[in-house]
């Protein structure tokens, strides 16, 4: 399984909380960790200032409690307990997969079993929810999905159409080609003025 891992394992980037301007980068590899800064400042003091790097071992950094504070300062506590587990070599293997991947697994569970996995991370919950999720559903549960479905599933959502019993959605589309005909045809004339 560790072949699977890329280098670097994690990487992050992005200013410093306010007032700071200061620009900050953070990086686990399989070997270091690796952080820099840039100092932004219109102050004449700190115009030449230039960019800093701390480069030290994983074991390092997991004894170095004043670069684990600048980490959770600049990027928040969950990056800083997500960067100590990868330098002690828990990862996290559902990270590295993509998006597409996972919708293709989660296209074989049963509905009750993906309201469940929906409940266990911020990203499950976010796949489980997607429109690309529920266009997947709809269009595994029938064989074929017209035009017209999928124009109507871009207005209602895809959920609504997997929800949307056979006789409720021929009526949805009946009252949207109403609706389209109407604006075709242009606003009915008014009574002539006396």
């Amino acid at each position: 399984m560790a072949s699977l891992l890329r280098d670097p394992l994690f990487e992050i980037s992005g200013q410093g909380p306010p007032p700071s301007k200061n620009f900050y980068f953070f990086a686990v590899t399989k070997t270091n960790v690796i952080w820099r800064w840039w100092k932004i400042s219109v102050r004449a003091v700190d115009r030449h200032a230039k960019p800093g790097e701390v480069k030290e071992s994983l074991q390092d950094f997991l004894h170095d409690t004043k670069l684990q504070s600048e980490v959770s300062l600049v990027f928040g506590p969950h990056i800083l307990e997500h960067s100590k587990a990868l330098c002690q070599g828990r990862y996290n293997y559902l990270e590295l997969l993509s998006d597409s991947f996972i919708l293709c697994i989660i296209s074989y569970l049963e509905l009750e079993d993906v309201g469940r996995l929906s409940q266990t991370s911020l990203r499950f919950r976010k796949l489980c929810e997607s429109e690309a999720f529920w266009e997947q559903a709809v269009r595994q549960r029938c064989c074929t999905v017209s035009a017209e479905v999928a124009s109507l599933a871009a207005e209602v959502g895809w959920r609504n159409i997997f929800f949307t019993s056979k006789l409720q959605l021929q009526k949805l589309i009946s009252r949207r080609r109403l609706r389209l005909e109407k604006q075709q045809d242009g606003p009915a004339p008014g009574p002539a003025a006396k």
